[in-house]
């Protein structure tokens, strides 16, 4: 028998843990869920806002949830990187992909786990999309284990590394169109650490600057001329630019935009 429940909170686990009280869960039990919707802070404190949504299904086998216990520390307590090990197996389990293994590198602060097989494909998601939220929720379990700072990082093969050398192409590619056409681009939404890797790639280039706009789930990058560079004298903040000949500089000692604070994916999760 099939049972599901939707939790509600101010943040993703939150929610989770409310909706796995509500089935009598425990941080041991075998269960899948669903982020339906993240939390989004209100405006000035005051306006708009979101709680987050997360829905929680498990296989219930006479009125009772199978659990299974997972692997102890030496003083009896698991460990965070042991602890997020276990939901991400759990994860894939409860999306019945089969073939795919992960693979861990834990140390005292922080445990790299990488995934791989044939359907590693649905892992991944558009864009990494799937994969970044993946390891959202991992660091949210492994993080909750002692309130501690404790950095997961999830991958699979060198998606991550690829991902990251098409962003500095992609950011070096843009900067040098908006020298050349005076006119600004907005990028598609993405997460703190992938728009430090497009602000970090287009502040190489002398004459191109990059901001973020947006709010939430919605903030962007935006490249566009440097008004302020001698290679754009005929720039205006009306999008007018007189083209010019001079080949555009790269500048590697300019210090890039940092929206992560340096904390990686997703900031410091708390």
């Amino acid at each position: 028998m099939i049972k599901e429940v939707i939790g509600v909170g101010e943040n993703e686990q939150e929610a989770l843990e409310k909706a796995k009280a509500e089935l009598g869960l425990t941080d041991d039990s075998i269960y899948d869920f669903e982020v339906i919707q993240r939390a989004e802070k209100k405006m000035l404190g005051l306006f708009g806002g979101k709680q987050a949504k997360v829905k929680v299904t498990v296989e219930v086998e006479d009125e009772a949830v199978e659990e299974v216990k997972p692997k102890a520390a030496a003083d009896g307590k698991i460990s965070p990187a042991d602890a997020a090990e276990k939901f991400l197996n759990d994860v894939i389990a409860a999306m019945k992909l089969e073939g795919l293994t992960v693979t861990s590198e834990k140390n005292d602060d922080s445990a790299t786990f990488n995934i791989e097989g044939e359907d590693v494909g649905y892992i991944i998601g558009r864009r990494g999309d799937t994969l970044d939220a993946l390891q959202y929720l991992t660091s949210l379990v492994a993080n909750h284990v002692d309130n501690s700072y404790f950095k997961i990082t999830v991958n699979t093969g060198n998606y991550r590394e690829k991902r990251e050398k098409t962003l500095e192409i992609l950011g070096r590619k843009l900067a040098f169109k908006a020298i050349k056409t005076g006119r600004k681009t907005s990028l598609e939404p993405m997460n703190p650490y992938e728009r430090r890797i497009i602000h970090t790639s287009v502040q190489k280039v002398r004459g191109a600057i990059s901001w973020s706009e947006g709010e939430n789930a919605n903030r962007h990058v935006v490249v566009g001329p440097d008004p302020k560079s001698r290679n754009n004298r005929g720039y205006n903040r009306r999008g007018g630019h007189k083209p010019h000949s001079k080949k555009p500089e790269v500048n590697p000692d300019r210090k890039p935009l940092d929206e992560s604070n340096g904390a990686g994916l997703y900031g410091r999760i708390d």
